[in-house]
């Protein structure tokens, strides 16, 4: 099954990281930093496990997610920069 967007999942599916795509949206801080530059540097890198522990309703926005032992929240479109493949399990 290939990679799918962080953005797409829902509560309770685990996967891993495979990879953050260059969105290039500017987040406006006085380094000119992108979405995928910022979640690198909170460690959403290839290899980290993660799951969707929760979601606002209605919308699902923002999501929970948990990566390795941190949980963090995104919104929708952050999450959209982050590829997860999917476990089966």
């Amino acid at each position: 099954m290939p990679p799918v967007s962080l953005a797409t999942l829902g509560k309770g599916v685990r996967g891993v990281v495979s990879d953050v795509t260059d969105d290039a949206q500017s987040l406006g801080d006085e380094a000119q930093s992108t979405v995928s530059r910022r979640l690198l540097e909170l460690g959403f890198i290839p290899g980290e496990a993660i799951e969707v522990i929760g979601e606002i309703w209605p919308g699902g926005d923002p999501m929970a997610v948990r990566l390795g032992n941190t949980t963090f929240a995104l919104r929708r479109r952050e999450a959209g920069a982050v590829l997860v493949a999917v476990d089966k399990g």
